[in-house]
């Protein structure tokens, strides 16, 4: 193939072969930490991985064959914790991987769909739908639960949220750690009792629908395509509400141990946030940085909000302890 390199910007094709570089680097370090069982698998995705990272370094005339200074720390960071946390973490991160593939290379097609490079990036396409996502959906299935992990973030982003306003908001009206407390942790249990109830009633409703719709096709002697739940609406509304009320529960810690205002608070939740967010983000192939700013966006206006709401209770409503 002619060198193209040229008609490309250099910030995208290096881009896209240290990504593949990345991809096979990993697979092959976690090659080392898994179990036989997976081997077969990481060795047909090694295998593609190879062919896509020298066809970009041909089609690019691009050779580079060592990650740089970021991807080495994110590959470390993901080994580590793959190590520590065993298969369940192996089967997410693969499964998040192609989730950032597929999404990333459809994005580059519908840009350059029109240009050589876009006649390229249908080729990886066809590779990631036919090979890669059918050899990563068949070993996940029935391992881990992906919208139970999510589900399980989701929760902790919520109650870290709701609780760091209304931490915020009590401090603006009571002023008073001991009060801010006792509020705080009484929101924090309301809460968790709520979101576990939500979530047992609406797939508690959901089974009882394909219930009846399962008996509606017997009767009419249709054939029914009915898959069954793989979760049960008591455990995920336990699993919702133990997540909401750890996520609550960051906030509350530094009032706990003695802060006198909402500052440490709005630091402690902060950081979780762009941990939680990163988790989140990586788990369901968003861009990291855009959902960390809005999270952070959201956790300013909910604690500016209900501080001043707290305040103007205090000042005009005469609240006070």
């Amino acid at each position: 193939m002619v060198s193209t390199s040229t008609t490309h910007d250099p910030k995208l094709a290096q881009q896209l072969v240290l990504d593949e570089l990345f991809d096979l680097s990993l697979y092959k370090a976690l090659r080392s930490v898994t179990q036989p069982d997976v081997h077969h698998t990481l060795d047909e995705l090694i295998k593609v991985e190879t062919s896509h990272l020298a066809f970009w370094q041909k089609f690019f005339n691009l050779n580079l064959d060592e990650l740089n200074l970021g991807r080495r720390i994110k590959l470390s960071f993901m080994m580590l914790v793959c190590r520590i946390f065993g298969s369940t973490a192996v089967h997410l991160v693969l499964e998040a991987i192609e989730v950032h593939g597929v999404r990333k290379y459809l994005a580059l097609w519908r840009e350059y769909q029109s240009k050589p490079l876009g006649e390229a990036l249908r080729g990886i396409l066809m590779d990631e739908f036919k090979h890669e996502d059918v050899l990563v959906t068949e070993l996940t299935k029935r391992k881990i639960n992906p919208e139970r992990i999510r589900s399980i973030f989701l929760g902790l982003n919520d109650g870290l949220v709701e609780i760091l306003g209304a931490v915020s908001g009590f401090f603006g009206a009571f002023g008073s750690a001991r009060m801010v407390l006792i509020a705080a942790l009484t929101t924090a249990v309301a809460g968790a009792l709520s979101m576990a109830a939500g979530s047992f009633l609406a797939l508690n409703s959901e089974k009882e629908v394909k219930t009846t719709e399962i008996a509606r096709k017997v009767f009419l002697g249709e054939e029914s395509d009915f898959i069954p739940m793989e979760e049960s609406p008591l455990g995920s509304a336990v699993v919702v509400g133990i997540a909401y009320i750890t996520g609550a529960l960051v906030p509350v810690l530094p009032v706990l141990v003695g802060a006198k205002d909402a500052l440490f608070s709005v630091f402690t939740a902060g950081l979780m946030v762009i941990l939680v967010s990163t988790i989140l983000s990586f788990l369901s192939g968003m861009d990291i940085k855009r959902r960390i700013v809005l999270n952070l966006v959201i956790i300013t206006v909910a604690v500016s909000v209900s501080y001043a709401i707290g305040l103007a209770a205090k000042n005009f409503w005469g609240i006070s302890v």
